[in-house]
């Protein structure tokens, strides 16, 4: 099992002045961020974790908000009423006085919380301005001695300043010329740029202003997509998705933002889509000084998004004075088709959100839809590949898991066959052939082709770099993860790679570094408290090892841990323990995992054993038996070396 999906949490430690606690269930994250976004733009800082499932630990980080904050928000619906854990948040609120129950779909408030009068927010959300959502504002006033937070400068706030400049002072805005780019500006004196010459661009999130959070998607949709059409242009360096996103949580002015990411310059904008037409602005910033280089709006038919992203690159490449390649109405790997794009931009929300098995397979219907709008649709169909692998690694049993791999392998070589020159197609063949067919040898070629086609991008590098050190190239590895991290600085999952290449190539303590500063970026980010655990255990660090274990709220993560640990400690009783509830809970679906526990306690036959049930039952976990330190002590067995040979490896 590879991926445990939560979104980042935020926390400084100690708790600002004025702090929200909001609790609810993971499967409510969309009412809950529209929930977070009226609360930040009243001025509070709130403190949200996306992960809440029944008989898991608070982590540290959590407890400590919880205590700190003046207000306890939480989010009742007939999901979170079964949750033990929004139970748990709640009594705090409760006994503690600080809580502020809201219902997000009309359900009434559990037992024990029926005396408390819930405001109802289910026909709200979405809608700042509404009575219930003042309601609720009014209720955590109160909890702040009634008075009313200092407000965020709004010249602090990433997204306003295109509103403010775009909308309010109307600064550089006029009316499109018929097909003109004669609107361009050009700048005066010197471009500041990059290593090479090269122009380094942060593409920050742009602003949903349809006043539907629903219709998040589409603005967060379209700014990957002017991002994807920019890095295709070799003098620009484009900062990586994850860092471009989260700093704009940091609440900073651009200067400092571009400080951060380490650009020259940053794109923002907003989107409104409404009653089959957009309206996009966008706005090119000097990092170095803050002032607006230019401006610009566009209000077109919705059928004409694929031009407005194509204007955009090209008037970005203008304005800084570098030619923009090959300006197709549709990028490699893109669409024509409105529908099929709208399809997908729900596909990869879900698909990035990570919530569940449900989302996950919602996010596959829409990229099942997209490609039936739209066949030739390479885009669609090298997320559809991704998500097949996803629910046949994660949910499915044995012959749905196969009948998935081999549907993924179709879908990305059919988008690597219509769009030959599209990076993620050939990324999408790699992760198929190795993670879902377990075929190492064939998964080569993919993955080098989509290196060589998009060099600059961090995802393609993260994912290349997790490629190769499974192949214990750590090398090579470690000089591409590095380049990821140039690009994504602020990206927790690319210091969890960055760990996993240290601790494969025998380096715990560089491993451990690594782990702490994507633990430092996102303390609920899946799976790398247990990283951290094996780091600190190969390293002798045995109580570290053990306080990490028992932070990692993944249980296929945690328990092999804790069973090494008691084994090593002479504990036979708690280590048994440890693997039969392992067992117990996830069956056939990680028999990798008790091959590590097995190898770790000395067992080769046992472990053998369980990494041919693997390999059987086709578990993609196989792809890191070749670099795995815990199966070190079985790495010159003849059963080992055979299976490397089945699997590509040697």
């Amino acid at each position: 099992m590879h991926r445990s999906p939560a979104p980042d949490g935020r926390t400084d430690g100690a708790a600002p002045a004025h702090t929200v606690f909001l609790s609810y269930s993971h499967a409510d994250r969309k009412a809950a961020m529209a929930v977070v976004r009226v609360l930040e733009d009243a001025g509070y800082r709130v403190w949200w974790d996306g992960l809440l499932e029944g008989g898991e630990r608070f982590s540290r980080a959590t407890e400590a908000a919880l205590e700190g904050a003046r207000a306890v928000v939480v989010l009742w619906s007939k999901t979170s009423a079964s949750s033990h854990w929004v139970h748990d948040e709640a009594t705090r609120g409760r006994e503690s006085g600080r809580l502020v129950p809201i219902s997000i779909d009309g359900s009434l408030p559990p037992l024990g919380f029926g005396q408390f009068q819930s405001i109802d927010v289910s026909r709200a959300l979405g809608k700042p301005a509404s009575e219930p959502m003042r309601k609720l504002l009014r209720a955590v006033a109160a909890l702040h001695d009634g008075a009313a937070p200092v407000p965020v400068a709004r010249g602090d706030r990433v997204p306003s300043p295109v509103r403010r400049r775009l909308l309010a002072a109307g600064l550089a805005l006029v009316a499109l010329g018929s097909g003109s780019l004669a609107w361009r500006l050009r700048l005066s004196g010197g471009v500041a740029s990059g290593p090479a010459g090269l122009r380094r661009i942060a593409v920050l999130p742009f602003e949903n202003l349809s006043g539907d959070a629903e219709q998040s998607y589409f603005s967060d949709g379209l700014t990957s997509e002017i991002r994807v059409n920019l890095a295709r242009n070799a003098a620009l360096q484009i900062a990586g998705k994850t860092s471009s996103e989260l700093v704009t949580r940091a609440q900073q002015g651009e200067r400092a933002i571009a400080k951060t990411l380490g650009v020259d310059f940053l794109l923002l904008g907003n989107v409104q889509k409404a009653g089959g037409r957009v309206k996009v602005a966008a706005e090119l910033t000097d990092g170095s000084t803050g002032l607006s280089r230019w401006a610009y709006s566009w209000e077109r038919p919705l059928v004409d998004i694929f031009s407005v992203q194509s204007e955009i690159a090209a008037a970005v490449a203008g304005a800084l004075q570098v030619e923009i390649e090959g300006r197709a109405t549709v990028q490699a790997g893109g669409t024509a088709d409105v529908a099929a794009f709208d399809a997908y931009l729900h596909g990869r929300a879900l698909y990035e959100a990570g919530i569940d098995e449900d989302s996950d397979r919602r996010a596959l219907a829409y990229f099942d839809e997209a490609v039936a709008r739209d066949p030739r649709y390479a885009g669609a169909h090298a997320a559809r590949a991704r998500a097949l692998v996803l629910i046949g690694n994660l949910y499915a049993d044995h012959g749905e898991r196969v009948a998935a791999y081999d549907a993924a392998e179709v879908a990305a070589r059919l988008a690597t066959t219509l769009a030959p020159d599209f990076a993620e197609g050939f990324s999408a063949l790699g992760f198929a052939l190795a993670s879902g067919k377990l075929d190492v040898r064939g998964a080569r070629e993919p993955f080098e082709r989509s290196h060589a086609l998009a060099p600059g991008d961090a995802d393609i590098l993260a994912r290349y770099a997790t490629f190769c050190t499974n192949l214990r190239r750590h090398e090579r590895a470690a000089e591409v993860i590095e380049r990821a991290v140039v690009r994504d600085p602020l990206n927790p999952r690319t210091f969890r790679s960055q760990g996993d290449i240290r601790h494969n190539a025998g380096d715990p303590a560089g491993a451990i570094a690594a782990y702490r500063r994507a633990i430092a970026l996102n303390p609920t980010l899946a799976g790398v408290h247990a990283s951290l655990g094996f780091a600190q255990m190969l390293a002798g660090e045995d109580e570290a090892a053990r306080a990490s274990f028992l932070t990692e709220r993944s249980a296929v993560r945690r328990l092999p841990g804790l069973a090494m640990l008691a084994h090593r400690a002479g504990d036979r009783q708690a280590a048994a323990a440890a693997l039969a509830e392992l067992q117990a809970e996830y069956g056939d679906k990680s028999h990798y995992q008790y091959a590590q526990v097995h190898a770790q306690w000395g067992d080769a036959t046992a472990a053998l054993a369980s990494l041919q049930a693997a390999w059987e039952l086709r578990d993609g976990g196989l792809m890191l038996m070749y670099a795995d330190p815990l199966l070190a002590p079985i790495r010159e067995t003849d059963g080992y070396l055979a299976l490397a040979k089945a699997v590509g490896f040697i």
